[in-house]
């Protein structure tokens, strides 16, 4: 169902407000490999129900989950350069929990993934996915965080908010070439330069240590990326603030799913999993450890809308 224009435009508000509030001082991320703050949850047997009486697990008694550990804070190496931790890792942790069964964490290339769950050599990835509907044809979804992307300028930027096109009119832009975001400055420069507004300049760079100078220095005012590493980065250094979300599907709702083999039968209960755990406060003290709490899902979904195909 969508929701009328004022209560989305509410709920924008109070997740910028979330972000932009005391989050934003410098913060410290434990990423021991020991992990002693990491959240457990009880079996949830309606979850443990729903598993197909057929369906076999990669690895007996065990949920064998892909990640790729490509940035904090939702998946990393740990401090030991073996372990993976982050938002993901411990959301699996919380999923396996709930399965009543160990879990099997898998560090993978992202382009490994596909053919490793539709094979079955993981039961699923729980890896930053996004839901699209050409993905639907070859897998099953279950939402468990929203895409969001966001606005990030130097702290003392006289920057104060991005909300629309319009306000990046003239602005020097980083983003990352061939992704989502890159589509919508790309769309939102068009508009502004149709309504006769200055055009954006966008800039590139191949890491974020480059991307952290070019903001730093002034060679570019804001950079527009996925919210979790940003978000991470600005928590640590205190040297960037939030000025504006995004879907990271704009105008579409994007939304982040854990991802299992068409038809398996699993995705209904690892949603029943997810829901057990928004209840119970686990999922979203999990998000809230790494910064990440206004990417929250209300309720998690099987197979919900995903992203159109291009």
């Amino acid at each position: 169902m969508t929701k009328p224009n004022s209560l989305r435009l509410l709920l924008a508000g109070l997740a910028l407000a979330a972000l932009t509030g005391t989050a934003f001082a410098q913060a410290a991320f434990d990423l021991s490999p020991e992990q002693p703050s990491r959240l457990k949850a009880e079996p949830n047997a309606e979850a443990i129900a729903a598993i197909p009486a057929d369906f076999k697990f990669a690895k007996e008694g065990a949920f064998t989950v892909a990640v790729s550990p490509w940035d904090p804070p939702i998946a990393t190496y740990a401090t030991d350069s073996q372990t993976v931790v982050g938002s993901d890792p411990d959301i699996a942790l919380l999923i396996a929990d709930s399965l009543g069964l160990e879990l099997n964490l898998v560090a993978v290339a992202w382009a490994d993934w596909p053919l490793g769950v539709s094979s079955g050599k993981y039961d699923a990835v729980i890896s930053n996915v996004t839901v699209t509907e050409e993905r639907k044809e070859k897998f099953d979804f279950s939402s468990y965080r929203q895409d969001v992307l966001g606005f990030y300028v130097r702290s003392d930027s006289p920057i104060t908010a991005i909300n629309e096109p319009k306000d990046i009119a003239g602005l020097k832009v980083i983003t990352g070439a061939g992704t989502n975001q890159e589509k919508i400055i790309l769309e939102w420069d068009r508009l502004n330069v149709e309504a006769g507004l200055a055009p954006v300049e966008v800039q590139y760079y191949d890491d974020s240590a480059a991307s952290t100078l070019a903001i730093q220095s002034g060679r570019a005012d804001v950079e527009f990326n996925p919210n979790p590493t940003l978000s991470y980065s600005s928590a640590v250094t205190g040297d960037t603030r939030l000025v504006g979300i995004q879907s990271g599907g704009w105008p579409l709702k994007a939304e982040i799913a854990a991802t299992t083999r068409k038809g398996s039968g699993l995705a209904d209960a690892i949603t029943i999993a997810i829901n057990g755990l928004i209840e119970s406060g686990l999922y979203g003290q999990t998000l809230e450890h790494w910064n990440i709490a206004a990417e929250a899902v209300e309720t998690s979904q099987t197979n919900p809308p995903g992203l159109p195909k291009t």
